[in-house]
């Protein structure tokens, strides 16, 4: 019976004197830290607005220019072949751009081989202005003016022949252009349990 007292007086002992080893380490590291340790710099307004290029689905973020499907297609010769192929084959490992088929039926699911494409998957032309202008040429991604997207974009999206090549691409003008793919993807509305991945 003493035993059994003792051992619970002990364990009691024990876990307190855990807890309390535990803490003060942690609360004497963290008074230590400085509230600033010195590295870097508050970014200003204009450090802030040189890296805040992204476009959104509706256009938003979409800066002033305009670009053509001939101003295009000689900065796809110039920037994007080599990668892309003369048309927008693509080479391996760059892939493929230009091509609308499949287009009924967006079987990709079921046929994980089928090529992707502008033409035939992308939902968004927005979108695809604001993956070229921060991610290519792959070379020198981030170097395209707002121009030289928009005109990229145009000459893509005739190639597709998701536009007229006389169509000219601007901030007002792009978020109108509907893509082949739009009404394939579907917002998610899962919200968890056995099902969900």
């Amino acid at each position: 019976m003493w035993c059994a007292a003792i051992a619970a007086i002990a364990a009691g002992c024990t876990s307190e004197v855990t807890n309390a080893s535990t803490e003060a380490p942690a609360a004497a590291k963290a008074a230590a830290l400085p509230e600033r340790l010195g590295l870097g710099k508050i970014a200003s307004s204009m450090q802030l607005a040189a890296v805040d290029i992204d476009a959104n689905p509706a256009g938003i973020g979409l800066p002033p220019g305009r670009g053509t499907y001939a101003e295009g297609a000689t900065l796809y010769a110039q920037r994007c072949a080599s990668c892309h192929g003369n048309n927008g084959q693509g080479q391996a490992p760059f892939p493929r751009l230009v091509g609308a088929e499949p287009r009924e039926q967006f079987p990709f699911a079921a046929d994980v081989k089928l090529e992707k494409t502008i033409g035939n998957y992308w939902p968004y032309a927005t979108t695809l202005y604001d993956y070229i202008h921060r991610t290519m040429p792959y070379n020198a991604p981030g170097s395209l003016t707002p121009s030289e997207t928009y005109a990229l974009v145009a000459y893509l999206l005739a190639e597709n022949r998701v536009i007229a090549p006389t169509t000219d691409i601007d901030a007002k003008s792009l978020p109108r252009i509907r893509m082949p793919a739009h009404d394939r993807f579907v917002p998610d509305d899962r919200t968890g349990g056995a099902t969900f991945r």
